[in-house]
């Protein structure tokens, strides 16, 4: 049933039916489209210099905190300090008492995962002002190494038709520790958009992409970034058909390989 396909447990994050389309505003989305798309997806991918989601999602944690799982993190992270800092920032600009995922981003490029970073990462989420420890990774050998051993709660991924490696490198190493999983990059930079040369058949979709990720068993959220109101609804469709077919995984994996190719 669709209903099953697109809410899901995910006991890492302490939370039960949760919506799996996370909202990103990270590609133009106007307000009153952030206020429509916090109707219906509850994991958001806050950044601050998204300034235009900031209001609709301080109005939506004021109405129901508890239904919303913020995730964020500072830009650059190389030092323990900057991740109180964030945190406080953070929390006073959505007026709100904790982040739900605090979010290192592109572990060894734009953030450090040293022993003191680590120290801080759990002394926050100890403290209560975050519930839940987060990166965002790029070296899939790593990642599957993060999964079977760390603290982290969460990976955000790099996963789809394109580059689908997450499913040698990372998804067997879950099963131990269960780390919720969060893929973006599902349109590969809207690649999967534009037919590869040679191609006889339709594009992807968007709504194709985040199926594709969707029917993985080890993807809990999918990232969205919807350019407009218009994208938005279509996502938010497409999720309704459910998870792939046989016929539709073979041709998308297909089409995928020769986008790659």
């Amino acid at each position: 049933m669709a209903s099953d396909f697109t809410r899901r447990d995910v006991p890492a994050l302490g939370r039960t039916g949760l919506f799996r389309l996370g909202l990103s505003a990270s590609y133009g989305l106007d307000e009153k489209g952030i206020e429509e798309g916090l109707e219906h997806c509850e994991y958001v991918f806050w950044n601050p210099r998204a300034k235009r989601m900031t209001p609709p999602l301080q109005r939506a944690l004021q109405r129901d905190r508890a239904r919303y799982v913020i995730a964020g993190g500072p830009t650059l992270a190389y030092f323990p300090g900057q991740l109180a800092r964030y945190v406080d920032g953070a929390r006073a600009a959505l007026r709100t008492d904790y982040l739900d995922v605090l979010q290192l981003y592109w572990y060894g490029k734009m953030s450090f995962y040293t022993k003191g970073m680590v120290d801080e990462l759990v002394r926050l989420r100890e403290s209560g002002a975050v519930k839940a420890l987060g990166v965002s990774i790029h070296d899939r050998k790593r990642a599957g190494e993060l999964a079977d051993d760390s603290p982290l709660d969460l990976l955000m991924i790099r996963y789809n038709v394109a580059h689908p490696g997450a499913e040698s490198d990372i998804f067997p190493h879950l099963a131990r520790r269960r780390p919720a999983v969060v893929a973006y990059t599902a349109t590969s930079w809207r690649k999967l958009l534009r037919a590869p040369s040679g191609w006889t058949g339709p594009p992807m979709t968007a709504g194709d992409c985040y199926r594709f990720c969707l029917s993985s068993p080890h993807v809990d959220v999918v990232l969205i970034g919807p350019k407009n109101v218009s994208e938005l609804r279509q996502n938010l469709a497409a999720v309704e058909k459910g998870p792939l077919s046989e016929e539709e995984s073979r041709w998308m994996r297909e089409y995928g390989g020769k986008v790659h190719g």
